[in-house]
């Protein structure tokens, strides 16, 4: 039996957990080890670590299970339509990439394995993805929809707001961590064009000279 198996007692993905009776939620995670580590890897420094076990572990049983093989685009970049979900990774490494306007193939972001999140952004505000997410090797993750999310708010809305809560200040971090590193850029290029003045004077700086 797989951990998907034992962690949601169906790897059903149309058994949606959010249409399951809270008591029968809660006997589904209740005394599960792989509930527990997939409770522990919500709680992880690159997902929610403000959540509390209890917390996540409540959280985890409103998640579904999914599988994808290599190769398989999770999130594509610019799709607007299907952003009711976010993920997270148990098992495998997933690859981020985003276009630009000035390159032909996509950029590397990042590559993330167990304990990452993806999603968490269009899932709060409902617009469109931001980055392409591809399984580089085969995936076993645990998927929040809207749906659900929404099923927790009503039902628990204490937890559902610390929830929340956490996926803003994670997506606040991110948000400082470019604007940190938009600022580098900023520099290294004034740096890089002064370099290049000095080197390549302007006719006009050459006649003051």
């Amino acid at each position: 039996m797989s951990l998907i198996d034992k962690l949601f007692g169906s790897a059903r993905e149309s058994d949606a957990p959010e249409t399951r009776l809270p008591a029968e939620r809660k006997a589904q995670v209740d005394g599960s080890l792989s509930a527990h580590a997939a409770a522990l890897l919500l709680r992880a420094p690159t997902a929610l670590m403000q959540l509390s076990e209890v917390e996540a572990l409540t959280v985890v049983g409103f998640m579904r299970p999914r599988q994808f093989a290599a190769g398989t685009t999770i999130i594509r970049q610019g799709e607007a339509a299907d952003t009711g979900f976010m993920v997270l990774v148990l098992s495998g490494e997933i690859t981020v990439e985003t276009l630009m306007a000035s390159r032909v193939n996509p950029a590397t972001v990042t590559v993330l394995g167990p304990g990452s999140l993806i999603g968490e952004m269009a899932l709060v505000d409902g617009g469109a993805r931001s980055a392409s997410c591809t399984a580089s090797s085969d995936v076993r993750c645990a998927v929040l929809t809207r749906s659900a999310l929404e099923t927790l708010t009503t039902e628990q809305p204490v937890i559902a707001a610390k929830l929340m809560t956490a996926v803003a200040q994670r997506l606040a971090e991110r948000l400082r961590e470019s604007s940190h590193k938009l600022q580098v850029y900023s520099r290294l290029v004034h740096t890089m064009q002064q370099e290049i003045d000095a080197l390549m004077p302007t006719p006009d700086r050459r006649l003051k000279g």
